[in-house]
């Protein structure tokens, strides 16, 4: 998911999501509420893997972001987290 308000040179892939124009609020559903037309919104993007590395490094804790749920992607920084661990103890 991209907000329309960051210009930066790190952000030109936002350019090319297929959520450009979406709106929004489709990416931030409410508690419980489905998530399905959200992620059909991020499948097939060019840009899906740009979009969620870009939520994992701002720690990015609410809404769809390159197709997965916040709880999709803290089991992403988990992950990566015991990958980190393990390569510094071997």
């Amino acid at each position: 998911m991209l907000h329309a308000t960051e210009t930066t040179a790190e952000t030109t892939w936002q350019d090319y999501a297929n959520c450009l124009g979406v709106d929004p609020d489709l990416f931030f559903p409410e508690r419980g509420a489905s998530t399905r037309e959200a992620k059909e919104v991020c499948r097939g993007c060019v840009v899906r893997e740009d979009c969620l590395e870009f939520a994992l490094a701002n720690g990015e804790k609410f809404g769809i972001w390159g197709g997965m749920s916040e709880r999709e992607r803290r089991r992403i920084r988990r992950a990566r987290a015991m990958a980190r661990r393990a390569a510094a103890t071997a």
